[in-house]
């Protein structure tokens, strides 16, 4: 499958640089822009499938270079802002928005909605129905899972980890990039056992032997690993 191409168009540095990492964990190619001559100009370059566009950039107004970009290519554009009224996001679409995130926003909103984008838009793969995961299934639509055929009842949170670890199956995630990524709007401290608590739940509801797993894998010092 061809390469998925994003652009972000993003002033504040650290938010471009977390959102860059993410994309690139996720399979896509990112690229990012300071100012808006410079997306304009990178949008021309490197022909993203969609750009993310923060509306308060230094050099110009963002619902002036949404319009801007609408006049150099097609491809859905997921703006970020911190403005929330009513009247801003209507501007935002009559320029040639798609989507409209709030910040501060959680990552998977953003993911979500960049796969929603990208699929109406032809851009990327149809939503699968369900992920295989040999005697796991996700079915992402709908949120449920099944182990060996029989649905288990998970929490929001133990489905997103689980839809986290199995997205990312036989790769080592790191304890950091899981909190980074579940729990973006609170501070979790190191000695926390949030997340080992919900590993734990997650595999009393879904191991066939929750003392020795067989599917989240556990890296000492390290993270986890979803086999299958």
């Amino acid at each position: 499958m061809e390469e998925r191409v994003i652009l972000i168009v993003e002033d504040d540095p650290d938010i471009q640089t977390v959102l860059r990492d993410q994309l690139e964990m996720d399979g896509y190619r990112a690229f990012g822009a300071s100012t808006g001559e410079e997306g304009l100009a990178l949008a021309r370059e490197v022909n993203p499938h969609l750009i993310i566009l923060d509306l308060n950039l230094p050099d110009t107004d963002g619902l002036r270079l949404c319009r801007d970009l609408r006049k150099v290519t097609e491809v859905p554009i997921i703006m970020l802002t911190v403005r929330d009224s009513v009247s801003d996001k209507l501007r935002g679409f009559e320029v040639g928005a798609d989507d409209y995130v709030t910040k501060p926003f959680e990552y998977l909103e953003l993911a979500a909605r960049i796969r929603a984008c990208l699929r109406r838009s032809g851009g990327g793969p149809p939503q699968e129905e369900e992920m295989d995961l040999g005697r796991v299934k996700i079915f992402p639509q709908r949120r449920e899972v099944q182990v060996d055929g029989r649905p288990v009842r998970l929490t929001r949170k133990e489905y997103e980890l689980l839809e986290l670890l199995a997205c990312h199956k036989g790769k080592v995630l790191t304890r950091d990039f899981i909190k980074s990524r579940l729990w973006r709007d609170k501070q979790i401290y190191p000695w926390s056992r949030t997340l080992d608590v919900h590993i734990q739940r997650l595999r009393q509801k879904i191991e066939p032997d929750p003392e020795h797993p067989r599917f989240i894998i556990t890296h000492p010092g390290v993270g986890y690993r979803f086999e299958t």
